[in-house]
């Protein structure tokens, strides 16, 4: 007989029940989340706002991995940037609307995951991380070489939004922004149903204690799969809606940078919460942007220095510290009545 993993590790003290965040918190969560994705092209610029939300997905679905399966990838910059090449290359030469484009690149990255996370899967910790970073840097390798189809070094260019002949969609961003955030928010909530479901409760029996999963019959390897395919394909959606964005496919978006930085954004907000990842998101691109804006070189130095600092000061993350720190409250307020 199984017994069940709850997705989140609540606070416990060792005389009193575990706290838990409630269905009336986590509907709270989900108005704030969508009032202020909606609201976001008010105030912040369309394109980036876009971008904002594209990685925010990126970023929860290698929270699968790295937060409830215990797998550190990097090599998710390969599915990212193989489905933005493929939505591009749709888009371009097929003339479809953007949605069907994005499609046809998630299902891409997740074909490709397929073995790529077979091979990795057999491998734990640190190796595991090298051997998808250096399925990643083949992949490069590839879009580099193949210059005919994917542009080598200058890119994949006039990528188009076709979206049904709507030429608001088509030509402004402001309007294009609200035609593919149901793409982006769609794949968020399958990626909460995947955590919170039996499947996401096993994936992380996994993660923590990977021989006891065994012993109780689960097959350990084939669930990691799946979940690397998942995971990627979620991937996959975010790097297509990018693409689309910036009507434009750089060589970057296949690098093992990319990779490095969805981990930072991830470990940024805290992993192994979903929310954690858009927090980090948010955060990353807005301190780019405005960082660019104003004129200032050394962004990557900035962006790193504030890592090293939340990492440091915020062990869990700034969304999993501020969520421990609420569920805390919680627990000594109601172990005091």
């Amino acid at each position: 007989m199984t017994h069940p993993v709850v997705t989140e590790a609540p606070v416990v003290r060792a005389d009193s029940r575990p706290v838990r965040s409630g269905p009336k918190l986590r509907w709270i969560l989900l108005a704030v989340g969508l009032t202020a994705a909606l609201a976001l092209p008010w105030f912040v610029y369309p394109p980036v706002a876009m971008d904002i939300v594209s990685l925010a997905l990126f970023a929860i679905a290698l929270d699968i991995l790295l937060g409830y399966t215990g797998l550190l990838s990097f090599g998710h910059a390969a599915f990212w940037g193989s489905s933005a090449y493929v939505t591009g290359l749709i888009a371009t030469h097929y003339g479809v609307p953007f949605p069907v484009a994005v499609l046809g690149g998630a299902v891409f990255a997740m074909i490709l995951a397929l073995p790529i996370g077979y091979v990795s899967v057999r491998r734990s910790g640190i190796y595991f991380a090298m051997v998808t970073l250096a399925f990643a840097q083949m992949v490069y390798f590839i879009g580099y070489r193949w210059s005919d189809l994917t542009g080598g070094e200058n890119g994949l260019q006039g990528v188009p939004r076709t979206f049904f002949g709507i030429e608001l969609i088509e030509t402004e961003s402001f309007y294009f922004y609200y035609a593919a955030l149901p793409i982006l928010l769609l794949g968020m909530w399958a990626a909460w149903r995947i955590v919170h479901s039996p499947f996401g409760r096993v994936l992380v029996a996994i993660r923590d204690n990977s021989q006891r999963a065994r012993a109780l019959g689960y097959e350990v390897e084939k669930y990691k799969v799946i979940a690397f395919v998942l995971s990627a394909g979620l991937t996959g959606l975010a790097g297509g809606v990018f693409a689309i964005n910036h009507g434009f496919v750089a060589l970057t978006e296949l690098h093992w940078s990319t990779s490095g930085e969805v981990v930072l954004m991830t470990v940024l907000g805290g992993i192994g919460t979903l929310w954690g990842g858009t927090v980090g998101a948010f955060l990353n691109v807005m301190l780019a942007d405005y960082l660019a804006s104003s004129g200032f070189h050394g962004i990557d130095l900035v962006t790193g220095t504030v890592f090293v600092l939340v990492v440091l000061l915020f062990r869990r993350g700034i969304w999993g510290t501020v969520r421990g720190q609420w569920l805390a409250r919680r627990q000594r307020s109601r172990d005091t009545k």
